[in-house]
């Protein structure tokens, strides 16, 4: 019984970690020089029932900083315009600024100490979160610098898949191809996985 009571506390599941999942869309791998396009978050934690399930998200569509290199084959794969005049977009302080109130305003919630980047191939949006903030001179993040929880491998205990479509499938919880790629989308299918997993294998 006081397992499952502590389970309803995130703060107690991870460690004192708050696990927040992230979707970036960029214009190319190289954290560097390519340029983030779209940023999407979302918060995890426990109901009443002890199970783990998303509570709230944020997206914008980013500005790629100067001097940044867009590649065409990345912008195809996503079916980004960077300059279309209907983005709405910010510059990539703003988006940051606005990425880690979010992420603090949660970590206020649920008293945890930090936030750890959940998310597919999860070193790679922390990668070019971490290289943002260096280029916008913000000297803190509110996520770990280098511990992170990777649905690709989790799928890959799991399923034995490390591709999300094919995790998303194994979980029987549906993928629209048509819709990937899209940060927001992407994020919040992300987040279903993990919560699936941890609801999964918490049980065991």
């Amino acid at each position: 019984m006081e397992n499952s009571i502590s389970l309803k506390e995130i703060k107690k599941r991870f460690d004192g970690y708050l696990p927040i999942v992230i979707d970036i869309e960029t214009s190319g791998v190289d954290y560097q020089k390519n340029a983030i396009l779209e940023i999407a978050a979302v918060q995890v934690d426990y109901n009443e029932a002890g199970l783990l399930i998303p509570v709230g998200d944020f997206a914008c569509h980013v500005t790629p900083f100067e001097g940044s290199r867009l590649d065409e084959k990345a912008l195809e794969i996503t079916g980004i315009d960077p300059f279309h005049p209907f983005r709405f977009d910010i510059s990539e302080v703003d988006a940051l600024t606005q990425l880690f109130q979010f992420v603090k305003k949660a970590l206020d919630k649920t008293e945890c100490r930090r936030a750890v980047l959940v998310g597919h191939n999860a070193h790679f949006d922390l990668s070019f979160i971490l290289s943002a903030a260096k280029r916008c001179k913000m000297k803190e993040t509110p996520f770990h610098a280098f511990t992170v929880f990777d649905t690709a491998t989790l799928c890959g205990l799991a399923f034995g898949k490390t591709v999300l479509a094919k995790g998303l499938r194994a979980a029987k919880l549906g993928f629209n191809k048509n819709e990937a790629h899209s940060a927001i989308y992407d994020a919040k299918q992300t987040a279903d996985l993990f919560c699936y997993i941890i609801n999964k294998f918490g049980k065991l």
